[in-house]
């Protein structure tokens, strides 16, 4: 093997971290158990053609200085700005940290000829066209995976839930494995990929599972065993620190939280607000249970993935196995989403998040981000449609062509994305 033609980010050559590796210096139990910290991932949109732009470096700029500079930051390509709340005791408090962050966000972006808008895939862009955010670290990646990386034009909310010990933190984990799919089905925001219905309701799952150590985590059976394969991964240069795993649930040692990346991201700031308190009550439900001595659900990951996959597929119908009951006939997923509702209650009124976590009812009610595009998509359409047959009956040569429909898509995801500014307080 001629080792010019290896990556020296993964060659194995040096670790820099102490005997056990990364994950042995954590924070877990250093804050309030059931905390909270939210992550979107936002498109930066040209204001008239709504196609994707390069102009993180622009919006940088424009923050630079302000006190809400922190938790605006670059991601892996130019066209994306990802925001941070800081830590939050309640749903509602991560509530009013996105919306002051959507609000200066939106302002900050029209002043610029831009506009700002939250799913897991953008319609119609093309990721050929993206440039690479230059930081050592996205460079790395591009360097290590080629056009796996180079590909990975999506987005994603990322919830993290604070526990108060390593080991509940691992057994967690693994109960959380069996929600995978009801996750998947509520924030479910990506049916389109580079111009077309993909016929999914999540296609940027699809996507990111090229990336490698993504998708469902591995059971572990205690922080030890946990510790010692990322420390193997570490000190053989496979990855510089536990951040390049990727799985749809990992833990974050740094911060002491269980971080739940499954999710698309999600348009409405009411649907990320409401599968957050529906994560934070999850946590807490099954936290209880390891500290009770109870045994937790665990099913093959065969099985887990399957549902996971039947969620990305048909969304909130999704025709998924009931691993719980093991019954022969599949159930719409939905079903799951209302029984777990009904198990995570109590914990929201403990948590102070019962009016959060009803708004879990409201996206069944009327759908997720992907039903929302789809409407848009098809009214749009089949209006052009009637135009367009109008039109080419009267000889408009404009009747042909063109990609509005896609484009409204774009446009609403937009405008249900952003935050109006304040009103101006009015003249005395």
């Amino acid at each position: 093997m001629n080792d010019s033609l290896i990556p020296p980010s993964i060659t194995g050559k040096g670790s820099h971290f102490p005997p056990g590796g990364s994950v042995l210096d954590h924070a877990f139990g250093a804050s309030d158990p059931y905390t909270l910290g939210v992550e979107e991932e936002y498109m930066l949109l040209d204001s008239e053609t709504f196609d994707l732009v390069q102009h993180i470096d622009t919006v940088l700029a424009a923050v630079a200085g302000h006190e809400l500079e922190p938790r605006i930051n670059s991601e892996l390509m130019q066209s994306v700005l990802e925001v941070a709340t800081p830590v939050c005791h309640t749903p509602e408090g991560v509530q009013q940290q996105l919306l002051r962050i959507r609000r200066y966000v939106t302002d900050v972006a029209r002043v610029k000829g831009l506009r700002v808008g939250s799913a897991g895939t953008h319609p119609f862009s093309l990721f050929e066209s993206q440039r690479i955010t230059a930081k050592d670290r996205y460079r790395a990646m591009v360097d290590q995976m080629q056009y796996i990386a180079r590909r990975e034009l999506i987005f994603g909310l990322h919830v993290h839930v604070a526990v108060d010990d390593p080991e509940k933190a691992i057994q967690v984990v693994n109960a959380l494995i069996a929600h995978l799919a009801e996750l998947v089905a509520l924030s479910a925001s990506s049916p389109f990929w580079r111009g077309e219905p993909t016929g999914l309701r999540s296609s940027r799952h699809m996507i990111f599972a090229a990336f490698p150590r993504s998708g469902p985590p591995p059971r572990f059976r205690d922080y030890d065993e946990y510790a010692q394969v990322v420390n193997q991964l570490e000190k053989t240069g496979c990855i510089q620190d536990y951040t390049h795993i990727w799985w749809d649930i990992r833990l974050h040692p740094r911060l002491g939280t269980i971080e739940i990346r499954i999710c698309d991201a999600v348009t409405r700031l009411e649907d990320v607000i409401a599968i957050t308190a529906y994560c934070q009550a999850l946590v807490k439900h099954y936290a209880e249970l390891v500290e009770r001595g109870e045994e937790l659900p665990s099913f093959h990951r065969i099985l887990t993935t399957e549902n996971k996959w039947l969620a990305a597929r048909y969304g909130l119908s999704a025709p998924v196995m009931d691993l719980h009951t093991g019954r022969r006939n599949r159930v719409p997923v939905a079903a799951l989403v209302r029984r777990t509702l009904k198990t995570v209650l109590p914990h929201a009124r403990d948590l102070g998040s019962e009016e959060e976590l009803a708004g879990i009812d409201e996206i069944l009610r009327r759908g997720n981000g992907t039903d929302r595009q789809l409407h848009v998509f098809n009214t749009t359409k089949a209006g052009s449609a009637d135009s367009k047959a109008a039109g080419a009956q009267q000889g408009d040569p404009s009747a042909f062509g063109g990609r509005g429909d896609i484009v409204e898509v774009v446009r609403e995801i937009a405008e249900a994305t952003e935050v109006a500014p304040e009103p101006e307080p009015a003249a005395a």
